[in-house]
Parts: C-alpha cells; structure tokens; sequence
C-alpha cells in the first residue's frame, strides 16, 4: 500500500477530517487496470464510506455510492457486486434512512441494468424488498417480488430464489395473510433443500417458521423452531437476531402458561450470552403473568416500551395474553356476586376506566364466557345462576335428526323402484 494511503488509515482514529481528504485524493485518481491501484481503491472507498457512517453523514455516503460507480466499470463483475452491497450496508446502522436507502438502491439497480450486470440488480431488487418491507410499502414489495421470482425460477438460482420466497412469507405475514405466507415459507424451505443453505439463512428459516406456528397457537412447535433460530444466529455471532429469537422462545413459554420455565431459559449457557433489557422485559411479563396481576403487567408494558411495543410480532401476542389476563380477573372479581355496580368492577380490578371496563363486559357476555347482561340505567351488571341443561330435549333432538335420516333413506329407495 502507498504511504499516502497508510497516512489515511493512520489519521482515520485520531483525525477523520484530515483522513477523509486524503481517502478523497486517492479516490480522485482513476486506478486503471493496474491490480495494486485496484486494491488499495478498494480500500479507500469501504474506509471513506465507514467514516460517513460512523459520522452519521447520509448525503455524502449517498453521493459516494453514485460516484464511485464509473471507476468500478474496471473491476470484475462479481468484485463489483461485492462492494455496491457492502457500500449499500453501511446505511444500516443509521436510523431513519429507509427513504433514503430505497432511493440509493433504485439508482444502484438502474445503474446495473445499464450495465448488463444481472446478478447485481437480482441482489439489488432482493435488498429494495426488504427495505419496502421496512417501509410498509407491501404493495411495491409484492409488486417487485413476482418479477423477481418469474426470473430467478426461469434462471434456477436457488440462493436468492429462498432469499426472495422468505420475503414473500414476511409480506404476507405483515399483511396477515398467512396461509399465503405459509405457502411461500414451504416453497423457500423446498429451494432450500436443493442446495448448501447457509447457517444464517438457515436461521432465518426457522424464525419464520417459528412466527407462523406461533400465530396459528401452535406455541410449542414454534418454540422448538426459536430454539435453532438462536443457535444458528449464535454460531454466526449475530447478536441482533439471537436476542429476537429468544425474546420469541420466552414469549412461547409464557402463552403456554408455563412462566416458570422462563427462568431455567434465562439461566441457560447460551441465554446468559444475551442477558440485558430485552431478556429483563420478557422476565417482567412472565412474573406478571405467573402472580396474574393487570397492575404488573401494564406496568411491565410501560417500563419495557422500547424492548415490547416496538416488536409488532411480541406487541400482537401480549395484546391476546392480557386480554386473557383481564377476561381472568374480571371473572374472578364478579364472581361473589349477582348484581353488582361496573364502577365497583373496574376498581376491584386496578383502577381501570369503567367504560373501558363495560366494553370487556359487553364482549365476554356475547361470547358467552358471563352469563349476564348490563343494566345501563343504573350502570350495573346482572349475573344470572347457571342453569342445568335438560338431557332430555338433546336427546330427542338427537332421535329427531336419526329419524330423518332413516326417512330420508326410506324416500329415497322408494323413488328408486318407481323409476
């Protein structure tokens, strides 16, 4: 490498300002064929690039990528590939530019069309999918997939076929449209076993897999499916995704009622790797769940925002568990009495809104979970006794339905004879 560009590397921890006008001169002049120039271009342009992003400067790496693109004419196809996506990555630890991203993609995929370079612009559309994903622009995504798919089917590249079938699934899984997203998943999984799949996409697989079981209540097989979700993540030292997975294994755990079981998880070798605020929230649920209290579990909510909310998919399940915790609760608080004032409920169950109170009552009488009805003029609850069923009406309902048949039947033969 050249002196001028070990001073940049040099002047990259103490002083980016200066390091950046010299990966800027380097990058300047055009490197030619000689292989050398080539490689230490390299070089300059992924460090240049780190420095935007470590700086936070998303124009200046944008306008980077943009001119850049002439000079790597020179470099070989899949050289090329290589460094277009790594430069593109380096978006992705800023926050809040998707629009950005998308934008920045475009441009690349436009520019690789213009240069006849399909296995980039298939790599390139695989990304703008997942940021339309990101997006919530489904619509696009799913617009973009179907081209990708007629091509990728046409050309039997299996790699990014999967790559693309698993982002089909987690469209269609935004759009809660799951048996689509379960068919997508089955197509991505029978790609993937035609060919090597490698550990990370692998992983990716079983998290899907993991989501649509757990969407379906299936808790216990999804929870087998989180468990090498996050061994596969683990090996690959993806930290971002293991702590998902086992934010996902402990809320399986605590949807079948097992929260005690949290515990062995969190004290497990590999759970320990990841302990911190996300595994601290989940803990908070658990205890609240296992003691039963609503106060405890809004209070986890609140506390935990960032690491529950956030999570649509962890958002959407613990909307359903406190629905059950507070259908649980109202049950118990009602059930000493046969009339009783809907204000007196919601402060028996935690200071809770009586209106807020009234709507959970009016759904649990229509699903016929309470036997009751409100009286709204005096805002109270009326609970009636339970009352036996008679055994002997199902019983000649059941006999009337056999004699039907056997009528039936009978007709049926006679009108065959006549014919």
């Amino acid at each position: 490498m050249s002196s001028r560009y070990e001073e940049a590397k040099n002047a990259s921890k103490t002083d980016p300002d200066r390091a950046t006008v010299l990966y800027k001169q380097i990058l300047s002049e055009n490197p030619g064929m000689n292989e050398a120039a080539l490689k230490e271009y390299e070089l300059a342009l992924m460090d240049l690039g780190g420095i935007y992003r470590d700086r936070r400067q998303t124009q200046e790496l944008a306008e980077l990528i943009t001119t850049s693109r002439s000079v790597m004419t020179s470099f070989a196809k899949a050289k090329t590939a290589k460094i277009v996506r790594q430069l593109v990555d380096l978006f992705t630890t800023i926050p809040d530019t998707v629009d950005l991203q998308i934008s920045v993609t475009k441009s690349c995929v436009q520019w690789a069309i213009s240069e006849r370079r399909s296995f980039l612009r298939q790599n390139l559309e695989t990304r703008l999918v997942a940021l339309y994903l990101q997006k919530q622009s489904y619509h696009e995504a799913l617009t973009l997939i179907n081209s990708l798919l007629k091509e990728l089917k046409r050309l039997d590249d299996k790699m990014v076929l999967v790559e693309v079938q698993l982002l089909e699934s987690r469209v269609y899984h935004a759009l809660r449209n799951i048996p689509k997203a379960r068919a997508s998943l089955t197509s991505a999984r029978t790609s993937a076993n035609s060919v090597y799949c490698p550990p990370l996409m692998q992983a990716n697989l079983d998290m899907q897999s993991g989501i649509l079981h757990s969407e379906e209540k299936d808790f216990k097989t999804a929870f087998s499916y989180f468990i090498e979700a996050l061994e596969g993540y683990a090996s690959q030292d993806d930290t971002d995704k293991a702590v998902a997975a086992l934010k996902y294994m402990l809320l399986c755990k605590i949807m079948l009622n097992l929260a005690d079981d949290v515990h062995s998880i969190i004290t497990g070798k590999v759970a320990q790797r990841y302990a911190g605020k996300d595994v601290d929230a989940m803990k908070a649920v658990a205890k609240a769940h296992s003691n039963r209290s609503l106060a405890e579990f809004q209070q986890s909510l609140m506390e935990f925002q960032d690491q529950l909310i956030a999570d649509s998919f962890i958002k959407s399940h613990l909307q359903a568990l406190y629905n059950t915790l507070l259908e649980q609760n109202l049950c118990r608080v009602i059930e000493p009495f046969s009339r009783v004032e809907i204000a007196h409920i919601a402060k028996l169950v935690g200071d809770m809104s009586p209106a807020k109170v009234e709507d959970k009552l009016s759904q649990m009488i229509l699903d016929k979970v309470i036997n009751g009805v409100i009286d709204r003029g005096s805002q109270c609850l009326i609970i009636y006794e339970e009352t036996q069923k008679d055994k002997g009406f199902e019983a000649a309902i059941e006999t009337i339905k056999k004699l039907s048949t056997v009528v039936d039947v009978l007709y049926t033969n006679q009108a065959s004879q006549l014919d």
